[in-house]
């Protein structure tokens, strides 16, 4: 009777630990690396057991949504409570306020509205908004 492969053996047995795993962060490396898979095999797992991939996709999914709701968070601003402890018993609870960051901003736009927050802007829209201005002149002195 023919041995069963590695696949069969130490990955699909665990996937929901690969799952898991990836809800904690863990990168496809890392995987690979704690069951000692090399990573083109990992990949070649990943596209010839549909189960792999879910597994790996609904991990990372929870963790990309907390993430992103993390980055808007912090684009939008936010507020929190301090408390300060002294022998082991809370004795002042203070109201903080993180500032809005433009950097988390600008990445955001950047990524969800590239056409309109993107570095590079088409030479074909400047272009016609330069026609476009210079109609409305013409069209103002007429």
């Amino acid at each position: 009777m023919a041995r069963k492969g590695y696949y069969y053996e130490k990955i699909e047995p665990n996937l929901e630990l690969i799952e898991a795993m990836c809800r904690d962060g863990a990168t496809d490396k890392i995987i690979a690396e704690k069951f000692n898979v090399a990573l083109t095999s990992f990949y070649k797992y990943k596209k010839e057991h549909k189960e792999f991939a879910d597994a790996l996709s609904r991990g990372k999914e929870v963790i990309d949504i907390k993430v992103e709701n993390a980055l808007l968070k912090r684009a939008l601003g936010f507020e929190y409570e301090e408390v300060t402890y002294e022998d082991g018993r809370a004795t002042k609870k203070v109201k903080k306020y993180v500032i809005p960051d433009t950097t988390a901003q600008i990445y955001w736009l950047k990524n969800r509205k590239p056409e309109q927050w993107r570095d590079k802007q088409d030479r074909d829209n400047e272009d016609a908004l330069k026609k476009l201005d210079k109609l409305l002149e013409e069209q103002k002195n007429a």
